[in-house]
């Protein structure tokens, strides 16, 4: 019975730890990685800047190939709305275009509705390496409310992934090492 009790008080104080500790937390997070394309960067911005493209690279976007999707406005200018409604893994949520930085910069607001309600700002940054060269800069951005912000300890490094991953699976598509399909020509 001792050894019960000394179980359970030993649980009560690493949970009260814990919700403690996300007290000393940022709510803030961000995380940013980037690549280099070997294509014009007005060719790379063509292509980025159309949100149904994410649909060939974006790891989140193909995290369910059956999701729901809906779409309103016109794709590739400020207003355009992608919505999905996928499994576990892609969740539920839409993200919207919300500037457009012409050739430099498109802000993209994502709003989580499941499996949790966030929001999150994801943009993709266009710089110019050489004439062929286009660094690719893509980011998440939002905030997390107590005791969610506990995720942050390691947000950064899930979330690097995927951006590595899907930064590479652009990459490979605009330097034509990766055949998509239904992908808008570029210019």
């Amino acid at each position: 019975m001792e050894i019960l009790f000394l179980v359970l008080v030993v649980l009560v104080v690493l949970v009260a730890a814990i919700f403690i500790g996300a007290l000393f937390l940022k709510q803030e997070f961000s995380i940013k990685k980037d690549i280099i394309v070997h294509r014009r960067s007005s060719e790379v911005f063509e292509y980025v800047r159309h949100l149904r493209n994410q649909e060939h690279y974006s790891k989140w976007v193909m995290a369910d190939p059956h999701m729901k999707k809906t779409f309103r406005g016109q794709d590739g200018t400020v207003g355009f709305v992608y919505g999905w409604n996928g499994n576990k893994k892609a969740g539920e949520g839409e993200q919207e275009i919300t500037r457009l930085t012409d050739g430099r910069k498109v802000d993209i607001e994502v709003r989580f509705i499941r499996p949790f309600k966030s929001t999150a700002r994801t943009p993709i940054v266009i710089e110019p390496v050489t004439e062929t060269q286009t660094r690719v800069i893509w980011g998440m951005e939002g905030r997390t409310k107590y005791p969610m912000n506990l995720t942050n300890l390691f947000v950064g490094k899930v979330l690097g992934k995927d951006l590595e991953l899907s930064l590479q699976t652009l990459k490979d598509i605009l330097e034509g090492r990766h055949q998509v399909i239904s992908a808008p020509t570029m210019s």
